[in-house]
């Protein structure tokens, strides 16, 4: 397994348990000779693609274990006429979908493939509209979807079984990209077409070397086949020891401080087994928002977490993204809000940064699974908000939540700076004012989460 350019049964072999696969029946299919083209030697590069591979397509499929778990899988044979799509191509994917849907199994694609064969022309092209539909059909089933992309990753297979995919990790190398080497624009950046320039770009979630793939894969069908919380999970307990603050700039300069824990020390404490998912799919990331899914107490959970820095477009899309994906696996979800903010820069706008807030507002809104949310830190107004849940927000003793950083308010008040900490009393930003308000649930501390707030604090509003 030191190589992405494994056949099609090598590659099913390197990721699944010994002996557990089980390939599917080849549907029945006639085509005229030479194809629907009648495509002059099409048959004969047919029949010497057979003796070269031993395959009679270009894809194999299958039911195997991976990690003990049982999955549906594709795998492309790039050597079959370099993995091309044609219409008995189409026939074998449409029945590997209908079978996952009939047993309820995810799908798993390893894919190698240089596109659409032309051979076959428009016919073979409108295979991938077969292969959408598929996709749809298995989404609203609630199944997952996850792909590898193998060298190389190109075409109409990247563009539906790939970037279609709702997990979608990649070797190390491969060649992934809509345009294959050989259309590509000549003073094009070939980084812009690797597995890794994809990662950079939001399109790819991990690069994956080929010797720890099983195990990754084995996880992600791990915690996608777990039990679902009947209801709402806990929110973390605290991980600071410090009590409620006095003031509201008390609670500012708690929230700030640089010592105090974020969200990755969160996760890490919370989680048993986490996964990270990560980019956009439109062509951005955000280091400051981790996003995945994880196992706690044996339970799949998934996360979206802000990490203390101004969150980005990318970020929000990402957390929007994830939501959504919980919410269609019936999979709760926690969200950890610390942020002073939604960047704001000329970068974030010409980005999208309102509708990519907004996105986040109504993937929040619409989610049908609980959602649960713990303050850790700054919450700075709408950009903090938006991965609030309603009704299930908590808070940690060193965090605030303003409808403005109070520094931005004295200024649009026309106070002078010095003002700042008077603004955040009159503003109501402590945690225990947070509860009052009924903003907020609760202040959750190191022994997890209370309805009602465990410390009398001296000012603390009625």
């Amino acid at each position: 397994m030191t190589t992405t350019r494994l056949s099609a049964r090598a590659a099913i072999a390197s990721v699944t348990d010994t002996g557990s696969f089980t390939e599917l029946p080849a549907p029945r299919g006639e085509s005229p000779a030479d194809g629907p083209l009648a495509w002059a030697g099409y048959d004969d590069s047919r029949a010497r693609a057979t003796d070269r591979t031993g395959e009679h397509e270009s894809v194999v499929t299958g039911s195997a274990r991976i990690g003990g778990r049982e999955a549906v899988l594709i795998s492309f044979e790039f050597g079959f006429l370099g993995g091309s799509l044609g219409e008995r191509t189409g026939d074998r994917l449409e029945a590997a979908y209908e079978h996952a849907r009939e047993r309820r199994l995810p799908l798993v694609s390893l894919i190698a493939t240089g596109g659409s064969r032309m051979q076959e022309g428009m016919l073979a092209l409108t295979q991938l509209q077969r292969v959408a539909r598929q996709s749809v059909l298995t989404r609203a089933a609630g199944l997952p979807q996850l792909a590898v992309l193998r060298d190389p990753t190109t075409g109409g297979g990247w563009a539906t079984l790939g970037a279609g995919a709702d997990v979608v990790l990649a070797l190390p190398g491969a060649q992934v990209g809509f345009a294959g080497s050989r259309v590509r624009p000549a003073d094009a950046d070939p980084a812009a077409y690797t597995a890794e320039g994809q990662y950079a770009a939001g399109h790819v979630d991990a690069v994956v070397p080929a010797a720890h793939l099983p195990g990754t894969l084995g996880h992600w069908l791990r915690v996608l086949a777990a039990p679902r919380s009947g209801g709402p999970v806990e929110p973390p307990a605290a991980l600071a020891g410090v009590r409620p603050p006095a003031t509201g700039w008390d609670a500012v300069r708690q929230a700030r401080d640089p010592g105090r824990p974020h969200a990755e020390a969160y996760l890490d404490a919370y989680f048993e087994l986490r996964l990270h998912l990560s980019g956009d799919r439109a062509g951005g990331t955000d280091p400051g928002m981790l996003c995945g899914f994880g196992l706690r107490e044996g339970r799949a959970v998934a996360y979206a977490a802000q990490c203390g820095t101004a969150t980005r477009p990318a970020g929000y899309r990402t957390a929007a993204r994830v939501v959504r994906l919980a919410d269609r696996l019936g999979i709760p979800v926690l969200t950890l809000v610390d942020t002073p903010g939604a960047a704001n820069d000329a970068a974030a706008e010409h980005a999208g940064a309102g509708a990519a807030i907004a996105d986040t507002f109504a993937a929040l809104a619409a989610a049908t699974v609980p959602v649960t949310t713990l303050l850790i830190g700054e919450g700075g107004s709408g950009g903090a908000l938006a991965l609030a849940a309603p009704g299930n927000t908590w808070v940690t003793p060193d965090s605030y939540f303003s409808v403005i950083a109070p520094e931005l308010a004295a200024a649009i008040l026309k106070r002078p700076p010095s003002a700042a900490p008077a603004t955040a009393d009159q503003l109501r930003i402590r945690p225990q004012d947070l509860v009052a308000l009924g903003v907020a649930r609760g202040i959750v501390g190191p022994e997890g989460a209370r309805d009602t707030p465990p410390w009398n604090v001296p000012g603390q509003h009625t």
